[in-house]
C-alpha cells in the first residue's frame, strides 16, 4: 500500500550515511592514541563556525601545509580545553549527586559506589574507555557546544559518552575536649568536598595524522544504505535522488582526488573541475548533488538547505514535474544538528545511527511505501 504523502525526494547525506563516518576514524585514533574520548569532536566543535576544519569543508581554503597547521593549533586551543575538562567533571558530578544510597543495587548509586572506591585516570585527566554513560546537560557558556549537546548532536556523531566518576574526598577530625580526651575521627556530612585537580596537559595530537584517520575511514562504502541507495536509483517511478553532503577537496594529484564530467548544475555540482570526497561518480547514483565545498557554504547553515530546494525544484521542472517544496523531501543524516535543521526548513528526516544505519533503510521503506524493497532478503532476516 502506497503512503498517504510520499515523498517526491530522497536527499542523503554521504559520509556517516552511505558510506562510514569520519567518526570511526576519531574514535580509533582517540583510543590508539590515549587521547580522551570526545576531545577531538569537542575542540573541531569549538572551533566553529571559523576554524579551519568549517574553513575546509566551505572551500574557502586549501588543502596544504597551511590547513594542516591551523587544524593541528584548533586542537591544542587552550581554552576550549579548559571548557571541556570543566564540562567533563561538571557533568559527572550531576551523577554522583542523584545516586540513591537507599536502593541497593540502583544503576546510578553502584556507579557512584564505584567513583568513590579509588581516584582513576580521569581524575587526571585522561578519560577511560571502561563503562560509558550518556548524559543531559545544559549548554556551556558563551555559544560553545556543551558535552551534552554533543551527545545529542554528534556525531561526528555521536555519540558522546562520559564515565560517572567523581572522587570524594573527605575527613573530618573531632576538637580534643577540655580535658585533652583524644576523640576518634568522624566523618560527617559538612566535612566532604569534591576535589579540584589541576587542568592537565592539552593532549599532543598531529592534525594531518588525524585527517587522514578520518578520512580513510570514510572511504568505506555502508553495508546497509550504499546498498539501499543502489536499490532505489534502479527502480521504475522513483522519487528524484539528491545528495547534501559536507564534503573536502582534495589538492590535484592526490590519489582519492575526483573530478566530474560534466558541468550541468542539475545532474552534477556547479564546479565541473572541483574535487570531493564521494569517490564513486555522483551521477551514477544522484540527480542533485550539492557539495559544502563546492558552493561555499556548509550544513547545518540555512542557505545550503535553501539551496538544495532550489536545485531540486529546477531539476523537477526541467523534467516536467510541477516542483519541488521542502514537504516533498525525506533528508536522511546522522548530525542531529544537520537533521534539526532540515525540520526547521519543513523536511521530513530520518537519523542514521552509527553503528544501526540498517534502521534507518527499514525506516525509509516505510516512508515510501510497502511495494519499496531496499533490502535484499537475507539481510532483511538477520535485522527483523
Amino acid at each position: 500500500m502506497a503512503p498517504e504523502n510520499p515523498p517526491k525526494v530522497v536527499l542523503f547525506d554521504v559520509g556517516g550515511v552511505c558510506v562510514l563516518s569520519p567518526l570511526q576514524g576519531i574514535i580509533e585514533f582517540e583510543r590508539k592514541n590515549c587521547i580522551p574520548t570526545d576531545w577531538v569532536n569537542y575542540a573541531i566543535r569549538y572551533s566553529s563556525p571559523n576554524g579551519y576544519w568549517q574553513r575546509l569543508e566551505r572551500g574557502e581554503i586549501k588543502m596544504d601545509a597551511g590547513f594542516f597547521e591551523g587544524f593541528t593549533a584548533d586542537l591544542h586551543n587552550k581554552n576550549a580545553w579548559k571548557e571541556f575538562h570543566k564540562g567533563f567533571r561538571t557533568e559527572k558530578k550531576k551523577l554522583k549527586d542523584t545516586a540513591n544510597p537507599t536502593q541497593l543495587g540502583d544503576h546510578v548509586s553502584l556507579k557512584a559506589e564505584t567513583a568513590d572506591s579509588k581516584p582513576t585516570d580521569n581524575d587526571r585527566g585522561a578519560q577511560s574507555s571502561a563503562s560509558q554513560q550518556k548524559f543531559p546537560g545544559k549548554e556551556s557558556n558563551n555559544g560553545r557546544p556543551s558535552l551534552s549537546k554533543l551527545a545529542k548532536d554528534t556525531t561526528i556523531g555521536d555519540p558522546v559518552s562520559m564515565e560517572s566518576e567523581n572522587v570524594v574526598e573527605s575527613a573530618g577530625t573531632s576538637k580534643t575536649n577540655e580535658d585533652s580526651i583524644s576523640r576518634p575521627k568522624v566523618d560527617s556530612p559538612s566535612s566532604f568536598h569534591s576535589p579540584q585537580p589541576s587542568l592537565p596537559p592539552i593532549p599532543s595530537i598531529n592534525g594531518e595524522s588525524l585527517f587522514w584517520s578520518m578520512m580513510s575511514a570514510s572511504r568505506n562504502l555502508d553495508p546497509y544504505i550504499f546498498p539501499a541507495l543502489q536499490r532505489l536509483s534502479s527502480q521504475r517511478n522513483r522519487p528524484i535522488i539528491g545528495a547534501l553532503s559536507n564534503t573536502v577537496i582534495y589538492p590535484p594529484g592526490q590519489s582519492w582526488s575526483r573530478k566530474s564530467s560534466s558541468s550541468s548544475s542539475s545532474s552534477s555540482s556547479s564546479n565541473p573541475k572541483v574535487a570531493d570526497a564521494f569517490f564513486c561518480n555522483p551521477k551514477n547514483y544522484f540527480d542533485v548533488y550539492i557539495a559544502s565545498a563546492e558552493v561555499g557554504m556548509r550544513k547545518p547553515s540555512r542557505d545550503i538547505y535553501d539551496l538544495t530546494i532550489q536545485r531540486l525544484d529546477e531539476f523537477d521542472k526541467q523534467r516536467g514535474g510541477k516542483g519541488i517544496s521542502p514537504e516533498d523531501v525525506v533528508f536522511l543524516d546522522d548530525i542531529g544538528e544537520n537533521l534539526k535543521m532540515g525540520r526547521e526548513v519543513g523536511m521530513r528526516t530520518i537519523r542514521v545511527q552509527l553503528g544501526k544505519t540498517w534502521r534507518a533503510v527499514k525506516e525509509l521503506e516505510a516512508i515510501l511505501g510497502e511495494d519499496v524493497d531496499l533490502m535484499d532478503e537475507k539481510t532483511r532476516r538477520a535485522k527483523l
